[in-house]
C-alpha cells in the first residue's frame, strides 16, 4: 500500500511519537520496491535519535539520506542541505521527509512549500496516545492543526504510532487506535498506518482501520529500555 502513496512523503508529529522510527523503516520498505528512495532528515530541533545518525546503514538498504548541510563537529547545528531540492524537483525519485517534532520544527517546511501543491505529496501526522500533549482528541487535534500552520500544508493521513518503546503491548497499540479513530471522524483523515514492532503487530486484529504496519527499531540500540 506504500506505493499508493504519493512520491513525496511527509512526516510530523509530536517529539517521542516514533516519528523517526516510521520514517526509516517507511523508507526502507520503499527501498525493498523502488530503485531511487532518498530520506531527508529535517528535523533541526531533536538533537537525539535522528536518521541521520544511521546513514551509512540505510545507505545498505538502498536508501540515500540527506541531513546536515554540516559535517564533522558541527552537524548539530540545524543547517539543511541545498541537496534536498534535487529529489524534490525530480520526479524520478521516491521521498520521504522526516520532520522535526513539534511545531517550531514543522516550520522548516515553509522553506519548501511552493514545491508542495495540493495532491503532489502525502504528509502524515504520526500519532503516540501515551504522549501526553497528544493523548485526548481535542490535544491531538490542536497539536496537529498547529504543526499544519507552522508548516503551511495540510495533513493527509494518520498513523497510529502508540508505543511504549520495547514494553509495547497489542493493548497499547488497541489504546491508540480508539483515538486515532476518533481523530480522523473528528477532522475527516484516514487512518492509513496502524504501526507497531514486529512481534506486537503479528497480534493485532486483522480488520483495523489503516495497514498494519510492522517495524524495526533502528535508532534504538539493543541495550537500550
Amino acid at each position: 500500500m506504500i506505493l499508493e502513496d504519493k512520491r513525496i512523503r511527509i512526516i510530523v508529529g509530536h517529539y517521542g511519537s516514533g516519528k523517526s522510527e516510521f520514517s526509516i523503516n517507511y523508507a526502507v520498505k520503499l527501498g525493498q520496491k523502488k530503485d531511487k528512495v532518498v530520506l531527508v532528515d529535517l528535523d533541526i530541533v531533536n538533537l537525539y535519535f535522528r536518521s541521520r545518525e544511521k546513514e551509512e546503514e540505510l545507505k545498505k538498504l538502498g536508501v540515500k539520506l540527506i541531513g546536515s548541510s554540516i559535517k564533522g563537529l558541527g552537524a548539530d547545528l540545524p543547517a539543511v542541505s541545498a541537496e534536498i531540492y534535487g529529489p524534490i524537483q525530480d520526479e524520478s525519485f521516491d521521498l520521504v521527509i522526516d520532520v522535526g517534532g513539534d511545531p517550531v520544527g514543522a516550520r522548516v517546511l515553509g522553506m519548501y512549500s511552493q514545491y508542495f501543491t495540493k495532491g503532489n505529496y502525502d504528509m502524515f501526522f504520526v500519532l503516540n496516545a501515551n504522549r501526553p500533549e497528544t493523548q485526548t482528541v481535542e490535544k491531538a487535534m490542536e497539536y496537529l492543526k498547529k504543526i499544519e500552520n507552522a508548516s503551511r500544508l495540510k495533513v493527509t493521513g494518520i498513523v497510529n504510532n502508540t508505543h511504549l518503546l520495547k514494553s509495547t503491548t497489542y493493548k497499547d497499540v488497541l489504546k491508540g487506535q480508539t483515538l486515532a479513530e476518533e481523530l480522523s471522524h473528528q477532522l475527516n483523515i484516514p487512518i492509513k498506518y496502524v504501526s507497531a514492532l514486529e512481534h506486537v503487530a503479528k497480534d493485532l486484529p486483522a480488520n483495523l482501520t489503516g495497514q498494519i504496519f510492522p517495524i524495526k527499531l533502528y535508532l534504538r540500540e539493543e541495550w537500550m529500555v
